[in-house]
Formats: structure tokens, C-alpha cells, sequence
């Protein structure tokens, strides 16, 4: 069976906070032949886990990079690596994925509200500014 995991099934699998679903969610998981994690369901899970379970940037990191490393799991890599770099720098993996994609697409410059971001990015050798 090929999967695509839906952001709360990888919610239940790494806090366990709900027994039946986790189980449920990790048998899936591990008996499918493939388990496709979108970039979007990435950048969900940082915001559920930072901000509904309070869990630090780091063990989140961990958790994404020992999720993605399994060997059924299929993952847009270059995004996922360039947001989990600007993650574990103190950054939003969206903005991570959002700069390395726009960068791919043809953009040259990040432009964003975000001072933090933009500082990371220059930081990096980047280019990004503020509007």
C-alpha cells in the first residue's frame, strides 16, 4: 500500500497522546510499502507541535529528520533539508522551504516582513531584505 500521511497521523505517531490512535497511526505507517509526507504536512506539524504540544525547535528537528529517514518514506528532500536547516538555525521551516523553493523558481531576492528571517537568510549568504 502507498500512502500520503495526513499531519495528524504524523501528530499521533510522535507525541502518543491518544493510545488508539496511535497505534493505529504507527501500523499504517509502518506496514505501508510507501508513505508519502508532503512539504505542507511538514510545515503543519512544526506549528502543531510548537505551538499546541510546546515542543522545542530541536527535538521537533530530530523528530522530522528521523521521520523522513525512513526507508518507506518519500519526501520533497531539497525542500525538506533546506527548511529543516533554516529550522535548526532558530527559523521557520516554512520560511526555510519558502526561500529554497522561491530560489528554485527564480527568485533572487527573499522579501519578507519577517526581521528574523531575512537576517538567517542574509546570514547564509542569501539574499533577502524587508519590503
Amino acid at each position: 500500500m502507498k500512502i500520503t500521511a495526513d499531519t495528524n497521523v504524523l501528530v499521533r505517531v510522535l507525541v502518543e497522546d491518544d493510545a488508539e490512535q496511535s497505534k493505529a497511526a504507527e501500523t499504517i505507517l509502518r506496514k505501508a510499502d510507501v508513505v508519502a509526507i508532503s512539504v505542507t504536512a511538514l510545515c503543519e506539524l512544526v506549528w502543531v507541535l510548537s505551538q499546541g504540544y510546546r515542543i522545542s525547535f530541536e527535538d521537533i528537528a530530530d523528530a522530522i529528520r528521523r521521520l523522513i529517514n525512513a526507508s518507506n518514506v518519500v519526501v520533497n528532500r531539497p525542500l525538506a533539508e533546506a527548511g529543516l536547516a533554516f529550522l535548526e538555525r532558530g527559523g521557520d521551516l516554512a520560511d526555510g522551504i519558502i526561500a529554497h523553493e522561491g530560489s528554485w523558481l527564480g527568485g533572487e531576492t527573499f522579501v519578507s516582513f519577517n526581521k528574523k528571517a531575512v537576517k538567517l537568510i542574509e546570514a547564509s549568504r542569501g539574499s533577502a531584505r524587508l519590503p
